[in-house]
């Protein structure tokens, strides 16, 4: 008779990870064809990387994406911080811990045997996501919304800092991506735990 498995991720973190995950790339293709109307720096992204064929149909996505994006971010942090996931999962997180599991990760010897525990790398890159998400969609709004929002404008820097907010906001997303996708071939286990809760 085999043992029960323990649940690793419950079915609304689950639900609210890949409703993220589609609603995060098509928020960066579509902002990557947004990008390339009125470009910050020196260079363009492919257009066959780009989501909306053209900027008004990729601002149509965009905000789509965005209020799927914001609805769903907002539902996840609800959960996670009224069921206790986030302070059991995220914390506690020590300065020491983290050197020492980030020497281990550099020499290729950081463990990822127990899905249930994270390493103090992944607790601080998961809290960083969270909180770039939340100035992707502050620096967003002073974006769309400029004048509607003078305040947080202000706080922000002014319209042109939020844009370059956002634009390195998105950027450190992509590159979290990037990892979290290269961890996922190194141990894919996480993905069967991500679709199947054990």
């Amino acid at each position: 008779m085999s043992l029960p498995t323990a649940v690793i991720h419950p079915l609304w973190v689950r639900v609210c990870h890949w409703i993220n995950a589609l609603a995060m790339a098509g928020m960066v293709f579509s902002g990557w064809r947004i990008y390339n109307a009125s470009p910050l720096f020196p260079f363009t992204f492919p257009s066959s990387f780009t989501l909306g064929g053209w900027l008004g149909g990729a601002l149509q996505w965009h905000f789509a994406m965005m209020w799927v994006l914001g609805i769903n971010g907002l539902i996840y942090c609800t959960l996670g911080i009224v069921t206790g996931r986030f302070a059991r999962t995220f914390f506690p997180l020590s300065v020491k811990g983290l050197l020492k599991d980030m020497a281990l990760a550099l020499r290729g010897k950081l463990q990822h045997a127990d899905l249930n525990h994270y390493n103090m790398v992944q607790k601080l890159a998961y809290l960083l996501a969270i909180l770039t998400g939340v100035m992707l969609v502050l620096s967003g709004l002073v974006i769309w919304k400029s004048v509607q929002f003078p305040l947080l404008r202000e706080l922000l820097g002014g319209y042109d800092t939020a844009r370059y907010i956002h634009f390195f906001c998105m950027s450190f997303i992509v590159a979290f991506v990037v990892i979290h996708l290269l961890m996922v071939l190194l141990v894919p286990k996480t993905l069967l735990a991500m679709l199947r809760g054990r």
